[in-house]
């Protein structure tokens, strides 16, 4: 990529970055930012400068809103800490899951845009810090995802053997990060906590034929681990019930037909309350969903030498450990309750053990503090109106700062998701353009 600039790590950023020369970039447009001339940001002579913290999704879908804008020149640097762009497109996206990849050619024309910049390997926080950019850039777009996740917050979730989907997903998808985390798929038998798409993609690559993934890009040590692997049974638990399941029913009719795994599902468990049946009158894609089910529960067992155990009403209250390690997965059954946001779950004292050497976590994932960044610690996200970010104190926004995606509204949506959110915030960068503070270099 002709615009892709990898930053090593521990250079002074800061110093560096005036230095670098924008393809097209009028030149007395430069010498006059030197010598201190007022210029109006968004004007040919002079771009609006803006610099979006993370090269996902969001950070994409952001930039090709700006870059749509008439009548506004802009100039973008995508900056990230990895090496490599896409984010969760290129380390969260299932390997079987081709076709949703795909969205990585329409960033990649976006990156080969002279208006557009990658600066890889450029960690904020440790290069470069908020006054750097400010600095440097008029507005600062924060993109930086859900690097995180939620955890249990139940005994022996520390214990070996017990994972994050973060971590997992990650691991197979040859993230810088995780290439060294310690997977073991000695047990027979795994669970997995959570019923969202992530959850249910973790359940096909530990349910499925590993040979059947040898035509992925899943990593070769990931594979191999697989097919030396002893796992056939993988629990997938919800902590309410069929209707509540926030799996898309593509990903669920998916799982339904892998060849060689049985699907199954306890009729009983598809039985709904008055108040679950309210709710799935209103939800077509609890409707659609539930008839996958029941089209489960009656198929039942074929005696495929996989399976995958769809459970509901049910929470993991206890890790068990021996030597260290998981062996069992201690559940609760549950009833629904009206809450204050809806049906919740709640615990009957009625318990089973499941005999289990692997356990991973996808109950949502959670984004980090920012450097010098407000940040709402209960929401795990930047506090923001319409991606402006705001002052906790005054509840007023802070010029020049904005935020997409994930940390701007929560771990929620599908990749394409981000595109509207990314035109939101953009919408909010351009309204602004008149009063925007101008870089002082």
């Amino acid at each position: 990529m002709p615009n892709c600039w990898c930053v090593p790590a521990g250079s002074v950023f800061a110093a560096e970055r005036r230095r670098l020369p924008r393809a097209g970039e009028p030149a007395g447009a430069a010498r006059a930012i030197v010598r201190g001339m007022p210029e109006r940001p968004g004007s040919a002579e002079r771009p609006l400068r803006v610099a979006i913290v993370g090269a996902g999704p969001s950070g994409f879908y952001t930039a090709a809103a700006l870059l749509a804008a008439k009548d506004v020149h802009v100039a973008i640097d995508l900056i990230d800490r990895l090496p490599t762009p896409y984010g969760l497109v290129r380390y969260g996206v299932a390997p079987d899951h081709p076709k949703i990849k795909e969205v990585v050619r329409v960033f990649e024309r976006l990156a080969l845009d002279p208006r557009v910049r990658y600066l890889g390997h450029v960690d904020f926080g440790r290069d470069l810090d908020l006054d750097d950019l400010r600095r440097h850039y008029d507005q600062v777009v924060f993109a930086v995802g859900g690097q995180s996740d939620r955890r249990l917050g139940i005994p022996g979730e520390e214990l070996a053997g017990s994972l994050s989907s973060t971590a997992f997903v990650a691991w197979y998808s040859r993230h810088p990060d995780f290439l060294d985390l310690p997977v073991d798929f000695a047990t027979p038998a795994a669970a997995v906590v959570g019923v969202g798409n992530v959850a249910i993609d973790v359940a096909r690559v530990l349910g499925r034929e590993p040979e059947e993934l040898a035509a992925t890009d899943i990593s070769d040590d990931a594979l191999a681990a697989l097919r030396a692997g002893a796992v056939r049974d993988v629990h997938l638990l919800a902590r309410r019930g069929p209707v509540q399941a926030k799996c898309s029913p593509a990903e669920l009719k998916e799982l339904a037909h892998l060849g060689g795994v049985d699907l199954i599902v306890d009729p009983r468990e598809l039985e709904l309350d008055p108040a679950s049946q309210a709710e799935l009158a209103g939800d077509p894609q609890a409707r659609k969903n539930l008839d996958i089910l029941r089209a489960a529960a009656v198929r039942g067992r074929t005696g495929a030498a996989r399976r995958i155990h769809l459970r509901f009403l049910v929470s993991p209250v206890e890790l068990e450990g021996e030597g260290g390690r998981v062996a069992g997965l201690r559940l609760e059954r549950n009833r629904l309750v009206e809450g204050p946001s809806g049906l919740a779950a709640r615990g009957t004292g009625e318990f089973e053990t499941l005999p289990v050497g692997l356990v991973v976590r996808a109950v949502g994932y959670r984004s980090l503090p920012l450097p010098a960044v407000p940040f709402d610690e209960r929401g795990g996200i930047v506090p923001n109106a319409a991606g402006r970010v705001l002052d906790p104190a005054t509840g007023e926004p802070l010029p020049g700062l904005y935020v997409a995606g994930w940390v701007k509204r929560g771990p929620t949506g599908l990749i394409g998701s981000n595109k509207p959110d990314g035109a939101e915030t953009a919408a909010a960068m351009l309204a602004d353009l008149a009063t925007v503070p101008a870089a002082a270099e």
